[in-house]
């Protein structure tokens, strides 16, 4: 029986080079996991039907000695990443059967690598949401509590790994998507610096802050698969070169930021201030050091977020008309045929941005809304800019509040957005942050899992990995 609760990517790679088990019984026994447990927790859209013959390439790469870190490692893939013949539907009927025509760029380097993809998972639909509810195939739910969302919107992609479904994952993050599942789920979640990994093949939904980022168990897991899909690329222009924080991290002590005034805002759950607090005497007790600082306008971080998002959704979504790929209705003209087509295929969530982006994008609106949000980006980016002149990294809670239940605060959509209190803020300055756990809250019986989110300045991602490793007793 393979240990698959307490597998890493190195454990893995080392059994399969010594013989231990070959990639073919280690994906077979993912695949027994999913017949187990997906029913309830529908992380999954669609599980391959190739998984055992990718595995069995990677048994011959094994064999003819050409195997890296992560051949013949099962991974899960967000159904909005492209992978050339599979359908990828970005959990929305309108792509119900789009079948992509390329891969995109992280596909193309874990392709290099012999990675078993086992399957694309759920999430909110075109990344829309913080739950996964708002997937047009059904929500999925929390594997430590089947009565509670996983987060969003790469939700399914966190479920999988926490429910041992595949060993890593990859999700998006354009406001939180993958800090807070990871939060939610158990996991360690990364959302790297804007720029570090290609978006290449992957449908845009705020092109000026989405980022791929993976999930794992453990900090090495993140940092192996960072590795592997980070770089530049000829076909994003917004990537960056590879550059890595200067200097020996073992053993370092750090100079930690805690944004007080932005920490007292309220709405926060007693016991992530609880757990938030423990996190800081851990710390201290390690020997780093911890530095009060001031974030003032981060507050104005989900306003600004709010409008520059829509403003690019509404942009990037007027591809999807019907017309070239994807549903199509066809009504008395050309207008009606758009019109018909995006309604029955978009959801409510979509069709909400989508009307809010076009709005204060429109004349008279667009200095009001749009052009003032950019001009307090500049400033909150500057914000982070000054405060990692003091501090190597900026720690708070990933999210206010443990998993909430299925249902409870879809019908309101402000509530929804002031999940991503703490994660948004990241994303409009392009910085990297990690989400990792940090302990539990228990509510009815049930251990909750909570996380503590890390941000360092750009291309810090190192220094993420060892206070992280520093934190978690990770060597």
């Amino acid at each position: 029986m393979i240990d698959l609760k307490n597998l890493t990517i190195k454990k893995a790679h080392e059994a399969l080079m010594k013989g231990e088990y070959t990639s073919v019984e280690l994906a077979t026994a993912y695949l027994e996991q999913i017949k187990k447990t997906d029913g309830d927790i529908h992380a999954y859209l669609e599980v391959y039907s190739d998984v055992l013959e990718q595995a069995q390439k990677a048994d011959e790469k094994i064999k003819n000695g050409e195997a890296g870190m992560l051949t013949g490692i099962p991974i899960s893939i967000k159904d909005n990443i492209l992978i050339k013949g599979r359908i990828a539907s970005s959990a929305s009927k309108i792509l119900e059967n789009y079948t992509a025509t390329y891969d995109a760029t992280v596909i193309e380097k874990l392709k290099k690598e012999s990675v078993v993809f086992v399957g694309r998972t759920n999430m909110d639909e075109f990344a829309m949401g913080g739950s996964t509810e708002n997937s047009a195939y059904g929500p999925t739910k929390n594997p430590y509590d089947t009565e509670r969302v996983p987060g969003g919107s790469s939700g399914g992609a966190a479920a999988s790994v926490a429910s041992d479904e595949a060993l890593v994952a990859l999700g998006s993050d354009t406001g939180g998507s993958i800090r807070q599942p990871a939060s939610f789920c158990g996991l360690v979640g990364l959302k790297p610096t804007y720029g570090a990994v290609s978006r290449h093949g992957v449908m845009a939904m705020g092109s000026s802050l989405d980022q791929i980022g993976p999930f794992g168990k453990t900090v090495e897991d993140v940092e192996i698969l960072f590795n592997t899909i980070k770089g530049q690329d000829k076909m994003d222009s917004t990537t960056i070169p590879d550059k890595k924080d200067k200097g020996d991290f073992v053993d370092k002590k750090f100079k930690i930021g805690v944004p007080k005034d932005f920490l007292n805002i309220g709405g926060i759950d007693e016991s992530v201030s609880k757990n938030f607090q423990e996190t800081l005497e851990k710390l201290k007790s390690l020997g780093h050091e911890i530095i009060d600082i001031k974030l003032p306008n981060l507050k104005y971080s989900l306003a600004v977020y709010y409008v520059i998002v829509p403003a690019e959704v509404s942009s990037n979504m007027a591809r999807f008309d019907g017309m070239r790929f994807g549903k199509r209705i066809s009504g008395k003209d050309g207008i009606e045929d758009y019109f018909l087509s995006r309604q029955a295929g978009l959801g409510k969530e979509v069709r909400r941005r989508i009307i809010l982006g076009t709005y204060v994008l429109s004349s008279g609106y667009y200095d009001a809304f749009y052009n003032k949000a950019n001009i307090v980006r500049e400033l909150i980016t500057e914000d982070y800019k000054k405060a990692f002149e003091k501090v190597d990294v900026i720690i708070t809670p990933t999210t206010p509040g443990p998993a909430f239940k299925i249902g409870e605060k879809s019908g309101d959509p402000l509530k929804m957005y002031l999940e991503d209190i703490f994660t948004v803020p990241v994303n409009l300055a392009g910085v990297p942050a990690i989400s990792i756990p940090s302990g539990f809250k228990e509510v009815d019986g049930k251990k909750l899992p909570l996380g503590i989110q890390l941000i360092a300045k750009h291309s810090g991602e190192e220094t993420l990995f060892a206070v992280s490793k520093s934190l978690l007793g990770e060597k």
